[in-house]
């Protein structure tokens, strides 16, 4: 039944909006055999571009190390920090001092793509954003992304934060062939959050055939992107879309990609590592900011797709009965992140400090505290 379903999808998408499925002239789009690292399309592949929600990508990665290194575990405890709760959407919006396990976060930063929770993962895992965004360029140094720059895990944007779909082809690779375990998180259909139901901004998931993957990502400033992945028969493809016009059509460009790389054969392909850089003047990332959010209505400016849209799109159509996955607070009886016990925080009630009371002598030897002296 699921495969009639992504082939109704899948067949009207391409047919009914079939004047959308090119990507724009100036977006950079990538497509590669995921097994033997083969590139079957490419255009623009090191043009700097603002990496959005795909940002999110490289935290679970550095996550994933993590957990791998036994820093953590996936039912450890992750705090929403004072901090990570004013980050503004997409988010969960739990209030600061709440707490998760893990592998909730992780499942509410890939599924919903929530700035807040991405926010406090790197957080916990790190200790401070800052000392999270120094893990996320290590990584990216070590796995050869030339063209990346991190500063903070949600991918909220920042002129000093961009990538290159040449690089994030390289992130996803590793994600892939590192971590098979943590696949499953990236074919969520969607989640339960007691009564309320979330879809997954990934509209390829339970749509296309053999979809299994990856993260969407937007701000005004990069457009519409989408790393996508799909199986069939045992070969895995990938397709790296940035800056598209909206959520549907970077949609429907992923599987015209997508269906094209299933259709070349990845011998005599050149691998990604053998693909040189462009043009210098490409370390300029482009702001498409005054296109997608200046001359767009504000529904228009949304991951899920604009609900108004004369256009209806099948890609944006519910899926019946789809496979939620619920999530929500408590549960962590994992052990503490080891970053936040080697940077000896403490959590204090919110309550004035004591202090001497002035119409006493103070005691031999006391020294006043200061309220912003608090470790």
């Amino acid at each position: 039944m699921r495969s009639i379903r992504y082939k109704r999808a899948a067949g009207l998408a391409l047919a009914g909006l079939i004047a959308m499925a090119a990507p724009a002239a100036a977006n950079p789009v990538l497509v590669f055999d995921l097994n033997t690292g083969q590139v079957l399309e490419q255009r623009d592949v090191f043009k700097r571009w603002y990496p959005a929600s795909l940002s999110k990508l490289m935290t679970a990665y550095v996550t994933f190390r993590a957990v791998k290194a036994g820093e953590l575990a996936l039912n450890s405890p992750i705090k929403v920090t004072r901090h990570s709760a004013a980050e503004p959407p997409s988010k969960m919006g739990y209030k600061a001092g709440s707490v998760m396990t893990l592998d909730n976060a992780l499942k509410m930063m890939l599924v919903k793509s929530a700035n807040d929770i991405a926010m406090a993962v790197g957080e916990n895992v790190a200790g401070s954003q800052k000392a999270f965004a120094e893990r996320m360029n290590a990584e990216a140094h070590r796995l050869g992304m030339t063209g990346s720059h991190f500063v903070n895990p949600n991918g909220l944007h920042d002129e000093r934060q961009y990538t290159t779909a040449r690089d994030l082809a390289l992130l996803a690779t590793a994600i892939r062939k590192e971590f098979p375990q943590y696949a499953h998180y990236f074919t969520i259909e969607g989640l339960a959050v007691g009564k309320q139901k979330l879809p997954n901004y990934n509209q390829l998931i339970g749509r296309f055939a053999g979809a299994d993957g990856m993260k969407t990502g937007f701000v005004c400033a990069s457009g519409f992107n989408l790393v996508g992945s799909a199986t069939r028969n045992g070969r895995t493809v990938m397709a790296v879309v940035l800056g598209e016009q909206s959520a549907v059509a970077r949609t429907v460009a992923a599987a015209q990609l997508l269906d094209q790389g299933f259709s070349i054969p990845a011998a005599g392909r050149p691998p990604l590592a053998a693909l040189s850089s462009g043009d210098p003047a490409d370390s300029i990332p482009t702001n498409m900011r005054q296109e997608i959010c200046e001359k767009k209505p504000a529904a228009a400016q949304s991951e899920a797709g604009d609900p108004q849209s004369a256009a209806k799109s099948p890609w944006q159509e519910k899926l019946p009965n789809p496979r939620l996955v619920a999530v929500g607070l408590g549960g962590a009886d994992g052990p503490v992140p080891a970053a936040l016990g080697e940077a000896g925080m403490v959590d204090y009630a919110d309550v004035p400090l004591p202090t001497w009371r002035p119409d006493l002598p103070p005691p031999a030897g006391y020294t006043p505290i200061v309220q912003g002296d608090r470790p």
